[in-house]
């Protein structure tokens, strides 16, 4: 059984006090465009006006293998993931260097690599399998091991917040995801498959009927588990998606911001919503990817991407983007003098 304590919804008199103050500031009302309804986002999330500025956003990169790479569904090879979580752990992967100018953490956790041992004790402690199942063919995980990884992701949405966080940003990798993520958004959508699939890591036309194919029998599968979060997950998931699923739900329930990514981010986060209704009013979506299901997921959610630079890495990449952008938007409601400070006639 699968149970999040009730969500509640960031502060509204914050966020009234910092729809007032902006309107104080020297500027025509408005002109910030999102920055003013971001600063007003921000300010509800930490309960009071004016906000104060991040000092610790941390980012998480989940990792896990998927069986249907088997299918062809990917233009790498699955041993990449296992060589990546190295390169995060080293700092040399794209989403250390714009963590750093973003003025974020970053921490890998192997969820499901499909190794005999994770690279070290600390970032294999949350794992809970080798690699998930195929999903065209069989379910992804069992039912324990569904539960198992959900919980996974909120002890370390707790780890987090309890070490001081106060902005979180989940990433992924591993070979072969935006597939399982795209069934899960089809499914959660009622979409076809042939309108959500999308490039991946750049397949050919070849390996984007391989992927159709595939996301099409997940879909078979699991028709008897539409209206189940966690059978989803269990069905046509993995063991990385439930854990992001369980880390954004638990953000909420901790009065956490978070900034999603992309689209297996996304995929989590709509099932994470579910799990815990309301969640979706502590998140912003970092960016706009290329994959089309990453679009039918951020309409379901009503989330409005912050920025769209053609972005399809994971990793948390375009959430860490998106960071400085809602930095500036703190700034601006934070320091920004008022009209009566400036002696500015209105």
């Amino acid at each position: 059984m699968i149970d999040f304590p009730d969500v509640s919804p960031p502060d509204e008199r914050a966020a009234a006090a910092a729809r007032a103050r902006q309107d104080q500031l020297t500027k025509p009302p408005g002109s910030l465009g999102r920055l003013e309804d971001l600063s007003v986002w921000v300010a509800s999330c930490q309960g009071g006006c004016p906000p104060k500025q991040f000092e610790r956003p941390r980012i998480v990169v989940f990792a896990g293998d998927h069986g249907v790479t088997s299918a062809g569904v990917s233009a790498y090879p699955p041993d990449v993931t296992a060589a990546m979580v190295a390169n995060f752990d080293a700092g040399g992967a794209a989403i250390n260097v714009i963590a750093e100018t973003a003025g974020a953490s970053v921490r890998v956790v192997d969820i499901a690599v499909d190794t005999e041992q994770p690279l070290s004790a600390a970032i294999g402690a949350h794992k809970i399998r080798r690699g998930s199942g195929n999903i065209a063919v069989e379910d992804a995980l069992s039912a324990a091991e569904a539960a198992a990884a959900i919980d996974a992701g909120r002890q370390i949405a707790d780890q987090e917040v309890d070490s001081g966080a106060d902005l979180l940003i989940a990433g992924d990798m591993g070979i072969g995801n935006t597939t399982p993520a795209t069934a899960l958004v089809a499914a959660l959508c009622g979409a076809e498959p042939v309108a959500a699939v999308g490039r991946g890591t750049g397949i050919d036309d070849a390996g984007w009927s391989r992927k159709t194919a595939a996301i099409r029998d997940a879909l078979y599968r699991a028709r008897g588990v539409q209206g189940d979060p966690v059978g989803l997950l269990r069905v046509c998931g993995g063991a990385d998606l439930a854990a992001i699923a369980g880390f954004c739900a638990q953000a909420a329930v901790r009065r956490t911001p978070v900034l999603l990514d992309g689209l297996v981010v996304t995929a989590a986060a709509l099932v994470a919503d579910r799990l815990a209704p309301g969640a979706r009013q502590w998140w912003q979506a970092g960016h706009r990817s290329t994959e089309p299901a990453h679009g039918l997921a951020l309409q379901l959610l009503n989330l409005e991407p912050l920025v769209d630079l053609q972005m399809r890495l994971g990793e948390g990449t375009g959430a860490a983007i998106a960071l400085p952008i809602v930095r500036a938007a703190v700034a601006v409601l934070a320091s920004m003098a008022t009209f009566d400070e400036a002696g500015v006639p209105t």
